[in-house]
């Protein structure tokens, strides 16, 4: 059984901060990518990229996530940017990078700033769209947001979406993939120790009296005679080669 969407009210601490402007000026930042601007393939590479950027975030801009059926269809102008916006946020490498490790919380947090450009502006909406994505699942959730009146006023059809507010923080492009309680679950890597070679423990810091107690002296004698060895072969070479010179 779905839930309709909660109602919330629209405030937030950060409503009094002026926006960036409208999409209908180009002359203020950021950049605002239009399809009907794409005049050429250069053109077409930027605004292709700047959507990677806005949904797959700065760290993630990788060849390995490229969606390249649909950048095929956007070139082929087949698509529109709303859509391709679409297929992005719900291809399995998204999903994997971003829905994976995070809570429907979290998720409605970074899904707002991608596509709707915005924060949420309260705790409210996020209570209420993450009903949305534990009742109707992550695909209806993204619908739901590039379908609304919201996204269509600002962006239409052929905007890449981007960042509408100023903020103190760093821009949203540089926001984590994850949260805080999945970053504190992944595993501390250790030094690698060969097991029986060594009785050293990294964690605790460094005794000289449980060195000394726990050195396996045989095998320091052994190398050190061995050291010595090879030194004085080296030595005799040096001195035998520098005589046959002479």
């Amino acid at each position: 059984m779905t839930l309709p969407l909660l109602e919330y009210k629209p405030t937030t601490q950060n409503q009094r901060v002026p926006s960036f402007g409208i999409a209908d000026f180009n002359d203020d930042t950021p950049y605002v990518y239009r399809l009907e601007d794409a005049t050429s393939a250069a053109d077409m590479d930027e605004l292709i990229q700047a959507a990677y950027r806005q949904v797959f975030n700065e760290q993630e801009m990788l060849q390995f996530n490229r969606q390249v059926a649909l950048e095929t269809q956007l070139k082929n102008r087949s698509i529109s940017v709303r859509d391709f916006i679409r297929g992005l946020a719900k291809s399995e490498r998204f999903y994997r990078l971003v829905v994976e490790p995070n809570n429907n919380y979290r998720l409605v947090e970074l899904s707002l700033k991608r596509l709707l450009g915005r924060s949420p502006y309260n705790q409210d909406e996020e209570i209420a769209w993450s009903v949305q994505i534990a009742t109707k699942g992550w695909s209806a959730f993204v619908d739901a947001l590039i379908d609304s009146a919201e996204y269509g006023q600002m962006f239409g059809d052929n905007i890449v979406p981007y960042q509408r507010k100023r903020m103190n923080d760093r821009p949203f492009s540089f926001t984590p993939r994850y949260g805080a309680d999945y970053r504190d679950k992944l595993p501390v890597a250790k030094p690698y120790v060969p097991e029986g070679r060594f009785n050293l423990n990294f964690d605790q810091p460094f005794h000289l009296q449980t060195f000394l107690k726990t050195t396996h002296w045989g095998r320091v004698a052994g190398v050190l005679v061995l050291l010595t060895l090879v030194c004085s072969f080296m030595l005799t070479i040096a001195a035998f080669s520098s005589n046959a010179g002479g």
